[in-house]
This record gives structure tokens, sequence and C-alpha cells, in this order.
């Protein structure tokens, strides 16, 4: 399916220690750590309002996802216009969901088509006009999805919000995804828009941000830029996801996806179509945290994240090293949310992730 909505179960903390494997939890000489069963509740922190939402919408979603398939099912060994034909029947199915429409009602902004180099993008703008302090300023949205899906669905999810409370231009690129391109064709696709935005607006006053794979490219588009000797922008939102390898052996990555019944790691499968099946990580321009250099000309740099993410680690630990060399960094972890939760525009933590989002480009723009 064209798309994916996560409702991620966990992240658990171990403080201690035991040395004989009879005890319920035990830690080997290598640091692999045992643990037995358990039940994680939600999290007290999480507002009452967005506990209420959550629940409600993890009945809406499996309602919608098997409606979905119902009335978009993919096509067996579909050809290239059947394929097509069915990514915009999900679409339209997307836009008639109640997460979608509520969205609009809550943010009114205009969308317009347009072509920048070549490249599709939708283009969001505040209904009540650009705020004075914005009309030389644009961001760019990278949408998630995994390199797989996510344009013109959960790309308005993430650009609609920002452009309302920010009262600033938010241009979506529809970047080119797995499994009929393979990287760096996104990568190029955002360089090819940037180059053309150069043209109407300064560096210093474009910024770029990303939620989970758009978060992976924001910080790809960053080493790409660079390859080519462009300058760079403003500040980035790296949300989600970060400068790191798609599953690093890290604790989050571990504790998440064991609890989703992946053997204790999340499965690669899902980025293969657009990383390909032997992917060269040691290529900073796939995984930016191989290079230093790299990682030290970044700009001001957001990080966001939450405690039932896969990617958390790789979150926090792109912020560690953007600190160590100098780079002006934020990291903000929401609790007891999972993956990606600003998708979801009702929850109240997620508004509060926007206010943060559009404060910091905001504070770095020119």
């Amino acid at each position: 399916m064209n798309h994916k909505i996560y409702i991620l179960p966990i992240l658990f903390m171990i403080l201690g220690a035991c040395s004989s494997t009879s005890q319920k939890y035990y830690i080997k000489e290598d640091g692999t750590i045992h643990v037995p069963a358990y039940t994680l509740p939600e999290s007290s922190f999480l507002s009452d309002e967005s506990k209420t939402i959550i629940k409600k919408k993890r009945e809406e979603y499996k309602k919608l996802f098997k409606e979905q398939s119902l009335v978009c099912p993919y096509p067996s060994n579909p050809n290239e216009e059947q394929i097509r034909v069915h990514e915009e029947c999900n679409r339209q199915y997307f836009y008639t969901t109640s997460l979608y429409r509520n969205t609009l009602a809550r943010y009114d902004v205009n969308i317009e088509i347009d072509t920048i180099n070549g490249v599709y993008t939708e283009v969001f703008t505040p209904s009540e006009g650009i705020k004075e302090a914005n009309r030389d300023r644009v961001l760019i949205s990278l949408h998630s999805g995994a390199f797989l899906y996510g344009s013109r669905t959960d790309s308005r999810m993430e650009s609609i919000p920002i452009a309302s409370v920010g009262g600033i231009k938010v241009i979506s690129i529809d970047y080119r995804m797995g499994p009929k391109h393979q990287f760096p064709a996104a990568s190029e696709d955002v360089t090819a828009v940037y180059k053309g935005l150069l043209k109407d607006y300064k560096p210093e006053n474009i910024g770029i941000y990303g939620y989970a794979a758009g978060g992976a490219l924001t910080t790809q588009s960053l080493a790409w830029f660079q390859k080519e000797n462009l300058p760079l922008p403003g500040a980035v939102g790296i949300i989600c996801m970060a400068a790191a390898e798609p599953r690093p052996k890290t604790d989050s990555m571990y504790m998440v996806s064991a609890t989703l019944g992946h053997d204790g790691i999340a499965p690669f499968t899902v980025f293969e179509p657009y990383y390909g099946k032997n992917p060269d990580f040691e290529n900073p321009l796939l995984v930016p945290l191989k290079s230093k250099e790299i990682l030290s000309n970044f700009p001001p740099s957001l990080l966001i994240a939450s405690t039932r993410d896969f990617h958390l680690s790789s979150v926090v630990y792109t912020h560690s090293q953007l600190i160590k060399l100098g780079v002006e960094a934020e990291l903000h972890v929401w609790e007891g949310l999972g993956h990606v939760f600003l998708a979801n525009s009702e929850l109240t933590e997620s508004r509060d992730a926007y206010q943060v989002i559009v404060n910091f480009f905001n504070k770095y723009l020119n």
C-alpha cells in the first residue's frame, strides 16, 4: 500500500545488571541484554486529549486500512500504468479520510502545483497570506515513506501545518523513489529544486526539513549540495530519522522492533527498493555520519524524535556528533509516542512540535 500509519508500542530502559542467568534478566559478556516479556502501558506524560485521540484512531486506522484495500486493490503483476492508477486511487482515497480533512479544517492553506527544474512539487501557502517577515523565506519539505510512498499524501500532512502555523511558503518535493528509481535519485531531485530556488532566494533564507525518510534525505541532500559546491541552506529540520544508515544496531532499533515481532530488529527490506540490496553504507553521500567533514558543514539543525520511535538512537547520536563538531543543533524528544507522530495534527504533542519547528526556522533563517 502507498499509505501506512505506524502505531508503535515501546521504549524500555534497563538500569541494572545481574551476573546470573537465573535472574529475570541478565547481561552477557559481549553486552547483550536478555529481558523477559513485559507489559508497557501508555505513558502517564501523554496528555489526556492525546490518549483519547490515539485510542480512537487505533480502531479507525484498522477500518481504513481494510477499506482502502477494497477500494484500491493492488493489481497482480501490474504494468507501469496500472501502478500509476493504483497510486492515484490511494491518493484520492486518502483525501477522503478524517485525518486529512481535519488537518485541512484546522490549517487553512492554499495548495498549488508547480514544476521546478523538471521536478513535480506542491506549494503550500497560508490562506491569510505569508507573514511579512517570511516574504523572502521559503521552506522545502521532504516527505516520509521509506523512499517508497508518501508523495501527495503524507507530504501534505507534513507541509500544511507548518505553512499555516509559520505563515510561510512550504514547497513539498515529489522526489523519485523505489522500486522504479534508486539512490541517489532523490538527492538529485532535491538538488534540482534547490538550485531553482536559489535563483529567487538567498541560501540563508531557505530552510529544509523532512520526516522519517525525508529526514534522512535532508542529511543526504546536504552532503550532495557539498559535492556540488552549492551554498548551504540557512537551517534544517531532521525529524524522526537522521544521518545514520536506515537499520543501525542501536538500542531504540532493537527495543522497538522487538515488540513488533521482528526478532529484535526491524527488517531492512523496506528500504531495499531504493537503497538496493547491497548498499554502500560507507558512502557519506548515503550515510553522512561517515564523514566528519560533511557533518561539520551542516547548518543549524533541529532534531526531533519520540521515545517509541525506531530511530530515536540515530537522532540522538546524530545530534551528539553535530554538537561535537561545533554545529548549532537542538534536540527535542517527545514522550510516549511512536514514529512520525507529527503526521497526526490532532495530537497536542504534534501541535507543540509544529511550533518548535516554526520557532527554529524563525530563529535561524536570515
